[in-house]
């Protein structure tokens, strides 16, 4: 993807999303939000109960309810801050419960606080909305940052989730997803300033395209990453539809068979970062599922 000097393609902000700030950005901007407000209490998550991946859904009301405890908000905690909990990204659930699909620049590179999810409380807003959010704490598995993905895994001794996110099967090199499917992006926009709400958004696939993702930063360049950048682009689903700051790692969701295609990583922008708040370009980027896959398999 090319770079212009109205339009950028971003999936980065700092810990601090400041209209004052310095507007020459690099492509490499987080869409996560850093620590930017408390995430809820702590609770204690029932064990007893096996992952379950949600049913084919019938609309999209029905996938949302089937889908949101699935969807968890990712960030760093330590005792000493205020807030607690740094709010940084999304990420879901998969496999067996214990694990956690997210983008790689959510997670900080160094890691020098502890990691943690937020599960959404039980019920939502069509059930028994009276518990509260639950904190558990997380570990990186692995992270791929040439891609942008990473993996989680429950550090804890309280079991796994009980809701998962099924991952559309990958055969070779057919995409999971047609163009002009109907999809839907889940995840924390804007991180807390809406309040801990998990928010859905709906689109389409506009194109199936190839880029190439640049290092963040100079410190991030490994041996990997430059054998991918020589090897050439890999694949990207984009968008018709507006993400924003925190929704970056948040599953992309086939609304027909109500399985994770995507993984949503980047956004056009405008001008400067502010722009994506102010006047969002209404492009967005997911890196293909079939990414995905090897991560997990490993």
């Amino acid at each position: 993807m090319s770079r212009s000097t109205d339009q950028k393609l971003t999936p980065k902000f700092d810990q601090k999303f400041d209209p004052k700030a310095d507007p020459i950005v690099d492509r490499r901007e987080l869409l996560a939000l850093g620590a930017g407000g408390a995430l809820g209490l702590v609770g204690l998550l029932g064990t007893a109960a096996p992952a379950r991946a949600q049913e084919m859904p019938n609309t999209l009301p029905d996938l949302i309810d089937r889908s949101r405890q699935a969807v968890v908000a990712v960030g760093t905690f330590a005792a000493t801050d205020n807030p607690r909990f740094g709010f940084r990204g999304t990420g879901f659930a998969v496999g067996d419960g214990r694990r956690i699909v997210t983008c790689a620049h959510v997670i900080p590179n160094p890691i020098e606080k502890d990691l943690m999810i937020t599960v959404p409380a039980s019920g939502g807003a069509s059930g028994n909305a009276s518990g509260q959010p639950q904190m558990r704490a997380v570990k990186l598995l692995r992270r791929d940052t040439a891609r942008d993905l990473a993996i989680l895994e429950l550090a804890d001794d309280k079991g796994a989730l009980v809701d998962v996110l099924s991952l559309a099967e990958v055969d070779g090199d057919r995409p999971a997803v047609r163009e002009g499917a109907a999809v839907a992006l889940m995840g924390y926009p804007i991180g807390t300033a809406l309040g801990v709400t998990m928010a859905t958004h709906r689109g389409t696939v506009a194109a199936l395209t190839r880029a190439a993702l640049p290092a963040p930063t100079s410190n991030t360049l490994s041996e990997r990453a430059v054998r991918q950048l020589r090897d050439g682009a890999m694949e990207f689903l984009q968008l018709d539809a507006t993400a924003y700051p925190g929704n970056s790692g948040g599953p992309l969701l086939d609304i027909r068979t109500g399985k994770v295609v995507g993984v949503i990583n980047m956004v056009v922008l405008k001008g400067t970062r502010e722009s994506a708040l102010s006047a969002p370009s209404g492009i967005t980027y997911a890196v293909p599922v079939k990414y995905v896959w090897p991560m997990l398999d490993k």
